[in-house]
């Protein structure tokens, strides 16, 4: 089994929110690959399908964004998986606006979410689905970037990028990183 989480805060003001596209991300591969409902567990919500011939068990903490290792870290125990079970789909600021980068281990990078689950699980060997949302240039503009609902004109290639990453997601659960990146940029190429 796999755990795959998004991250994201559960407040529904802040669904459409950059910060929140990890939920997004997960949202759209549930409904895409036909999981079972969303319900609540490990203090969040869970819903399990299969992608790829591997059974996933898809999560969205409730805890918020500082707290997402307080869900992630039981659903591991209570599987008995070790970190790189886990992939993380999650904001990612220094990525252009629907670029995408997959890797294993690395620092939290003042990612407040990716700090909580470096926290609880003790160490970083588990994947990220880095999702690029762009950097808004300036210092001092980052937390509303980051809080920031996705404008209009950026709809069609948030949609594009969530389509795209549920489209290569059996990659990943076949343990291929790198053909998932080189799928989700092909998809990619014609949308600007």
């Amino acid at each position: 089994m796999l755990l795959w989480a998004g991250l994201g805060n559960p407040e529904p003001g802040q669904a459409r929110q950059r910060h929140n596209i990890g939920f997004m991300a997960l949202d759209t591969i549930v409904r895409r690959h036909g999981f079972a409902s969303w319900r609540r567990r490990f203090k969040g919500v869970c819903a399990e399908g299969e992608v790829g011939g591997a059974r996933v068990l898809a999560l969205k903490p409730l805890t918020y964004m500082n707290g997402s290792g307080e869900s992630v870290q039981p659903a591991l125990a209570f599987y008995k998986l070790e970190p790189p079970a886990a992939t993380v789909f999650h904001d990612e600021l220094d990525l252009a606006f629907g670029k995408v980068r997959v890797k294993r281990g690395g620092g939290a990078a003042g990612h407040n979410g990716l700090r909580s689950l470096d926290r609880v699980l003790g160490t970083q060997d588990y994947w990220r689905v880095r999702l690029g949302i762009g950097h808004p240039g300036d210092k001092e503009r980052v937390l509303g970037h980051v809080l920031g609902d996705f404008a209009k004109v950026e709809q069609p290639m948030l949609a594009a990028l969530l389509d795209s990453v549920a489209d290569a997601a059996p990659l990943l659960a076949e343990g291929r990183p790198e053909e998932f990146m080189t799928r989700v940029a092909l998809l990619m190429q014609d949308v600007s």
